[in-house]
């Protein structure tokens, strides 16, 4: 080995060690870039809590919402952080004044003290053009509300005059999505939002179960409602899976299905008509009462398949088993976790996910 080759290999020797001593500094420093990213998420999850606990306090009412965004996320994170919000303030139901649509009074339960439907405030066409506007100008187009929009101020204000309460405070669902958000980003720990969350079951009502009169539901079957969605998608293989799991459901028992499309969201279900042993509840949908009515036919259900997110996570918890379908589960895959813990802390009725894209690799569909 000449001169040159030796000072040459003690020089790459010396810029391998000169880097070997650099690395342990960079993760070092990137550690502690991250410690700081998550004080500043604790931060921010400390003064919501802040927030909440000054809306608690006094005796005046609480208008809780308006609701725009997707049912799945109300029914899934909504209503139960409203239930742990009560639970742990000592806030009386009475001072509730609950926004939302489509008649869900009865998924609120006892937490409401006043229900208003946004559909008694504007009509269901204009609520769904505006919700769009919102949702591109503020939400980048997605379904969730991290502030108080346009919209959200004008339907809190004719929701005061509509119940005579100028007073009252309002518990904006932002406060919830701003809690939970990095949750489901995973720059928290699911204890925050186990933390403010109470998961119940809640049959309905006697009553809560009638269905408008309009066809003749059968004494036994099952409910079905599969649309295209993050979940679900409208390809060609999953429709014809679709098609082929209700055309096998509707040999157990005669299917119902649970199809609205009322133009009031992004959502449209499948076309699975025209299967023998199917029958569509469409008659009996309005814009105004269409949860309440998928609501009932649910409750009364042998049991419910469903595209997963949406009244899927809410079925478990009225006691009915539930099937749930999705070929796409890279946005779900937090939301279908904390369904599965939550349902079986509080001894919800069997909640079954199935990926069909298995069905189309084992041939089965």
């Amino acid at each position: 080995m000449s001169s040159l080759d030796l000072v040459i290999n003690l020089g790459l020797k010396a810029t391998r060690r000169l880097q070997a001593a650099h690395k342990p500094f960079v993760r070092l420093m990137r550690r502690s870039a991250r410690a700081q990213e998550h004080r500043a998420f604790r931060e921010d999850a400390d003064a919501i809590d802040r927030q909440i606990a000054d809306l608690a306090a006094g005796s005046s009412p609480i208008v809780v919402g308006p609701w725009l965004a997707e049912v799945g996320y109300e029914v899934l994170y909504w209503i139960p952080f409203l239930r742990w919000f009560q639970d742990a303030y000592g806030v009386r139901r009475e001072r509730f004044v609950v926004l939302s649509r489509g008649g869900m009074e009865a998924a609120y339960g006892e937490l409401a003290g006043t229900y208003v439907d946004l559909f008694d405030l504007i009509t269901p066409e204009v609520l769904a053009a505006r919700n769009a506007e919102r949702r591109t100008d503020i939400e980048s187009g997605g379904q969730k509300q991290s502030g108080m929009s346009a919209l959200d101020g004008e339907l809190v204000a004719a929701a005061r005059t509509r119940a005579g309460l100028e007073d009252a405070v309002v518990l904006h669902p932002s406060f919830m999505f701003k809690l939970f958000r990095n949750v489901w980003y995973g720059n928290l720990p699911l204890d925050v939002l186990w933390r403010h969350t109470r998961y119940t079951t809640q049959a309905l009502a006697p009553e809560q179960k009638d269905v408008p009169a309009g066809i003749a539901i059968p004494d036994e079957f099952i409910a079905v409602k599969l649309y295209a969605g993050p979940a679900l998608t409208a390809s060609p293989a999953t429709r014809d899976a679709a098609r082929a799991l209700v055309a096998r459901a509707a040999q157990v028992a005669p299917v119902v299905l649970l199809e609205a499309d009322l133009g009031i969201d992004e959502h449209r279900d499948f076309d699975l008509e025209r299967l023998p042993g199917v029958m569509s509840a469409r008659p009996l949908m309005a814009a105004r009462t269409n949860l309440a009515v998928q609501m009932a036919i649910i409750s009364r259900a042998r049991f419910f398949m469903g595209t997963c997110g949406g009244l899927a996570w809410l079925a478990p918890f009225m006691g009915i088993p539930t099937v749930a379908l999705y070929d796409a589960d890279r946005l779900i895959a937090p939301h279908l976790f904390v369904a599965r813990h939550a349902g079986a802390q509080a001894g919800a009725a069997d909640f079954t996910a199935l990926d069909v894209r298995a069905l189309a690799r084992l041939q089965l569909s």
